[in-house]
């Protein structure tokens, strides 16, 4: 293992690709995966499901979930790859306390061809008509978070291509 753990976050608005890149990442590198949405109490899904954002107050308790989990993977020697918008800077602040290296991979495009894409999933329960908040609320990656070793990744590029250069720039070796 490069580092005693490393945590890498697929991150953006729902529909960018964020469960597709990550499955990839965890199959190439070996590493634990989890989805960011199975730490929502119900209460947060409830809301989602009925088209109403999450408040801060609402993430806070999600994000510390998250972020304790990260831990216990690293405590354990295991290094991870999961989803989590992380749209905000404060949540990554938080999601970062996690012991380990915690990098943010964050999966950005057209606002276009994200609806697209969330109009066409199934079984979710994040609607297409909270898109507009998600990418309200949504702060890009710091110039020191780019320059700790996050990456800003197109998603017009296939999710192959997505996954070689986060491999190729992390200079992480598949399994």
């Amino acid at each position: 293992m490069q580092y005693p753990a490393t945590h890498l976050v697929v991150m953006g608005v729902a529909g960018s690709g964020k469960s597709t890149i990550a499955a990839a990442l965890s199959q190439q590198l070996g590493w634990a995966c989890a989805e960011a949405d199975e730490f929502h109490p119900q209460a947060n899904i409830n809301k989602m499901s009925q088209g109403i954002p999450l408040q801060d107050e609402d993430r806070w308790p999600w994000l510390q979930e998250i972020r304790d989990w990260m831990t216990a993977q690293a405590q354990s020697g295991q290094c991870t790859v999961l989803t989590c918008s992380a749209l905000r800077k404060s949540y990554r602040d938080l999601l970062a306390e996690a012991e380990g290296r915690v990098l943010f991979l964050h999966l950005h495009g057209e606002a276009d061809l994200i609806g697209q894409r969330m109009q066409g999933r199934e079984g979710h329960f994040m609607p297409p008509t909270l898109l507009p908040s998600q990418l309200a609320t949504l702060e890009p990656l710091s110039p020191e978070e780019l320059a700790q070793g996050s990456l800003r990744l197109d998603i017009s590029k296939s999710p192959e291509e997505l996954v070689q250069t986060i491999l190729a720039a992390l200079r992480l070796p598949a399994a």
